[in-house]
């Protein structure tokens, strides 16, 4: 028996490095939701893709029917798509969501570092916050994922955090995001009702080096 899975945002970075990784598996079967399905290239092995808006009830009905994980990597009204998603998903009987937001959402980044990351991030840090939340607060087997600031370098070499653990690395490939979000795919039982911070070990400092 496949497992289904839906990833919304597929046209992501991030979410298409982890459809990179999954497409040849012969026990995931992708589902692909994106707002505009011409982002997304015709090799990556999915049943089925989506196009829609994930805060239009009806679309996300049809597309998270049936599944068995739900990945979402999404930008914009976050705090009122992780809400619905959790409902929808409530509804529908499908338990595990994998959910990436991003870090500071509990004020978790110290010293100059977690200065200069609430300044850059601005008010977009309340609506993961409230996205962060919305999803603690459902009785899914969810994991959060709070990655550092995003690379596109060709690396997959990254170190976690949990939740209540200081976050201090500065930097993080998009590869290496979508590395450890494939391994929860195929690992469903890691992480939990957990929140995981993600960052390149080693590079630690008051901002990335690319700023």
């Amino acid at each position: 028996m496949k497992t289904k899975v839906l990833i919304l945002g597929a046209g992501g970075a991030i979410a298409q490095h982890t459809i990179s990784l999954l497409k040849d598996n012969k026990d995931i079967e992708l589902t692909l939701f994106a707002r505009n399905a011409s982002q997304l290239t015709n090799d990556t092995g999915a049943s089925l893709i989506f196009e829609g808006d994930v805060l239009d009830k009806e679309d996300l009905d049809r597309a998270i029917n049936g599944q068995d994980i739900v990945y979402a990597n999404l930008s914009g009204d976050v705090d009122k798509m992780a809400t619905l998603i959790a409902e929808t998903m409530k509804v529908q009987g499908v338990n595990r969501l994998i959910f990436v937001t991003c870090l500071g959402v509990y004020d978790e980044v110290e010293g100059k570092f977690g200065e200069w990351n609430n300044r850059m991030i601005g008010s977009d840090l309340t609506r993961y916050s409230r996205a962060t939340r919305a999803v603690e607060k459902s009785s899914l087997d969810y994991t959060i994922v709070r990655p550092s600031w995003l690379t596109d370098k060709d690396e997959t070499d990254y170190e976690t955090t949990q939740k209540g653990e200081p976050f201090r690395g500065t930097e993080v490939a998009r590869k290496a995001v979508g590395a450890y979000i494939a391994d929860v795919i195929l690992h469903p039982e890691k992480d939990v009702k957990a929140s995981v911070g993600i960052n390149k070990p080693g590079v630690y400092g008051d901002k990335p080096a690319f700023y």
